[in-house]
């Protein structure tokens, strides 16, 4: 009996033990249950998503009488992902005629008001735009711009998300349905989890010992990318569907098919983590969702099982394989008709972007606009609030950059017997007015965003220096002018550590007394040592200050340019000089938005003129010569001799660095050659950097600079050898321009410039 009665108490103790265990447990859960309701209520309620910035390039404007062949215009609108078409059909179409083009635009909100959507008539031919016209109404239209090609975006360095926001009624409907045809077809019938599913997964795993099938529903594979981490384990599935069942009872079906639509993985480009349909969409196809046909948005859905199995790029087979099995289950759902799915099935997969695709076309760019923005907005601003960047950045100019670089280094090799990928080179190209900068390219590996030699890597610059050396000199126009005589002597000029140094020309020779523009142009050391030396180092260092570049030591080896400089440094200082002396800041944002379109910040120009045009306009028509008789002479071997340009070699110590910076009226270009371990190159100024640049400004159809003298400038014919007043009768006399006032008023007869006696520097011209 007692033994009856031990056994009961022991019964009782142990069913109390387990009430209070459970009832432990539910509490815990409970608590759990509740910690996880309110960061999904709190969290998905909220800033949903990281926001990184969007970054645009220039739109291209349109507008009768631009000097744009209509091939070109082709060139631009499938680079924006235009498709060509026989007859126009929605927004991102367009018809090519031989003079003509039908083109329906896309809407697009710019800085300054919305475009609405429209079809128009474009006429031309080789020669540019003639005529713009309404299809609709026939009739004209003054300008027009396309969509400008998102070019990049700034999100954060860690986790690295990116996400182009679309709303549920922005998404085509086919794809809508289709994804739920193929991932979760009773997605409006259950609360979150689908328990069919679940036991069919579960029994799998058992059976197998391990996690292999999820079952997950569009709300499960949404709380799964927002929520949690990918293991897959028995603790993180439970949680899981925990946080679904919560999400579905709090939100409705549109919102969580919405926020799937934003959130779910897509692939991965580089450090950049493609999130959502909607930059999917422009990641794989270089077009906007709403423009894709049924095969496109077959392989997203597909991609979507597994962005990193199903990589198009890497697996085009399989991808192709999983597109059309996507295809034909919409098909039997009734989705497609059979025709359609022919027609689906029989495509390419059409991919855009070559290998790597993406978004992030031009990193070198961008990182410059990072760089720019970095002093006016916080870091989370930039990588989390949407914001809006319009750039300054011309497709058409760095396509054309980009593919000289690309195509010149590997003969510039073959020349110098180099092993391939031996040279480096950068450029940067701007605008002459308003100092925007087009085009940036930081090495040979254009699309890796790795360093910037554009921005980061400081060379010597050569001989680029002596344009500010021969203008400081011409800044003082009661001592110096073009025509000053100059001598060609050895000089040995003892520094301040007791060294002595004793430049010498590059040829090692020597060249007679010449006019101050044949020094310039021919790039002879000595004689612009001895006008530096004259001028003064600290006028030089004020010369470089006002056009751009402040930190200039304080040497004599900066005459002949002892002074580090990257690309875009030099990019500045030239700009300076083709705007006439006017100093703009080099800039590449034109606006900033906030991602409701509203204005955050303006970037009007800063112009100020720092260095007087007449002397500006002097040291431009020396370095003019540089290319018609000088060290740059074979440009004009590319480049049409009636285009009038300006610019000058360098080259530094056993030929490291080649470089040539130069400009027309409309633009500025500077082109960097070398190694990236400075051993020497074997190519000076002339035979590495210049041969880019010239077929550069050939490609870009330059406009040549005018001639036209500025009102402080008077013109006067000058015996070169004497550098005096000439009578209209000698050979050889030369016009050449003066500060007004103070042209050489003594005159010269006609000393050395006869043809049977010609002056040394004007033989080697003629020769």
């Amino acid at each position: 009996m007692a033994s009856w009665f031990t056994r009961r108490n022991l019964l009782r103790s142990g069913l109390t033990a387990l009430v209070l265990l459970l009832s432990a447990l539910l509490v815990v859960a409970a608590f759990q249950v509740a910690s996880l309701d309110r960061e999904i209520r709190s969290r998905f309620a909220g800033v949903r998503w990281t926001l990184p910035a969007q970054v645009y390039a220039a739109p291209q404007e349109l507008y009768p009488g631009l000097n744009l062949p209509l091939a070109d215009l082709r060139h631009e609108l499938v680079r924006l992902g235009y498709r060509p078409v026989d007859a126009l059909e929605g927004a991102g179409t367009f018809v090519a005629r031989a003079d003509s083009l039908d083109i329906a635009t896309r809407a697009f909100g710019f800085w300054d008001g919305a475009q609405p959507a429209s079809r128009m008539l474009v006429r031309g031919g080789a020669e540019g735009i003639e005529s713009i016209s309404d299809l609709g109404t026939g009739g004209p239209l003054d300008l027009i711009r396309l969509d400008p090609m998102l070019i990049g975006s700034i999100y954060p360095s860690r986790g690295g998300e990116d996400r182009v926001l679309i709303k549920l009624s922005e998404a085509p409907e086919l794809l809508v349905q289709g994804l739920l045809a193929v991932e979760d077809r009773a997605f409006y019938e259950h609360a979150g989890i689908s328990l069919r599913g679940i036991a069919r997964a579960a029994f799998e795993n058992m059976t197998s010992g391990r996690v292999r099938q999820g079952a997950s529903t569009i709300t499960q594979q949404l709380v799964k990318n927002f929520f949690l981490s990918s293991e897959r384990t028995f603790r993180r599935k439970a949680k899981e569907i925990v946080m679904a069942l919560l999400l579905e009872a709090h939100y409705d079906k549109a919102a969580i098919l919405e926020a799937y639509l934003n959130e779910i993985y897509m692939g991965q480009d580089g450090s950049r983590a493609v999130h959502g349909f909607g930059l999917a969409s422009s990641f794989y196809f270089n077009k906007p969702l709403a423009e894709l046909k049924p095969q496109e948005m077959a392989l997203l859905v597909g991609i979507v099982k597994g962005p990193s199995q199903y990589d198009p790029r890497r697996r085009p087979d399989l991808v192709r394989e999983r597109r059309n099995l996507v295809l034909k289950t919409w098909a039997e759902r009734g989705l497609l008709r059979e025709d359609e799915l022919e027609r689906a099935l029989a495509q390419p997969l059409g991919l855009s972007g070559g290998a790597r695709g993406g978004v992030e076309r031009y990193p070198a760019f961008v990182e410059l606009v990072k760089r720019q923005l970095r002093d006016q907005y916080p870091e989370e601003a930039l990588t989390n609030e949407g914001l809006r960047i319009f750039t300054t950045l011309e497709p058409r100019a760095q396509e054309a950059l980009e593919l000289r670089l690309l195509a010149d280094l590997p003969e510039l090799e073959k020349a110098r017997k180099l092993p391939a990928g031996t040279l480096e080179a950068s450029g940067v190209i701007t605008s002459v007015e308003g100092g925007e900068v087009q085009a940036v390219v930081g090495g040979r590996s254009i699309r890796y965003a790795g360093f910037n030699r554009a921005l980061d890597s400081r060379r010597s610059i050569g001989s680029l220096s002596k344009p500010f050396v021969y203008l400081a000199a011409l800044m003082q126009p009661e001592r110096y002018n073009l025509a000053t005589v100059l001598p060609d002597e050895p000089i040995n000029l003892k520094l301040s550590k007791g060294n002595v140094w004793s430049p010498a020309n590059y040829d090692k020779k020597l060249h007679g007394s010449m006019p101050l523009y044949v020094a310039l142009a021919q790039s002879y050391n000595l004689p612009t040592v001895r006008l530096g030396l004259d001028v003064g180092v600290d006028k030089v260092q004020q010369a470089f200050a006002g056009a751009g570049f402040a930190n200039v030591p304080a040497l004599p080896s900066i005459f002949l340019g002892a002074v580090d400089m990257a690309p875009l440094d030099v990019a500045q200082v030239y700009n300076t000089l083709a705007a006439s002396g006017y100093q703009t800041p080099l800039s590449a944002i034109r606006e900033v938005l906030t991602k409701e379109g509203q204005p955050l910040k303006r970037y009007p120009f800063k112009v100020k003129q720092t260095l007087p045009e007449a002397p500006v306009f002097l040291t431009t028509w020396a370095m003019h010569k540089v290319l018609e008789f000088g060290t740059a002479r074979s440009a004009y071997s590319v480049i049409p001799a009636s285009t009038r340009l300006a610019g000058k070699t360098g080259t530094t110590d056993d030929l490291r660095d080649s470089w040539f910076a130069g400009y027309s009226a409309d633009r500025v270009a500077v082109i960097w050659v070398g190694r990236d371990d400075y051993k020497p190159t074997g190519l000076s100024g002339a035979t590495g950097a210049l041969p880019m640049w010239s077929r550069l400004m050939r490609d870009l159809k330059v406009r040549g600079l005018d001639d036209t003298p500025p009102a402080e400038v008077e013109e006067a014919l000058i015996d070169p050898a004497s550098g005096l007043k000439a009578d209209e009768r000698c050979v050889g006399a030369v016009s050449i321009p003066f500060v007004a006032g103070y042209a050489p008023s003594e005159s010269a007869p006609c000393a050395g410039g006869l043809l049977d006696k010609p002056a040394d520097w004007l033989k080697e011209i003629f020769q």
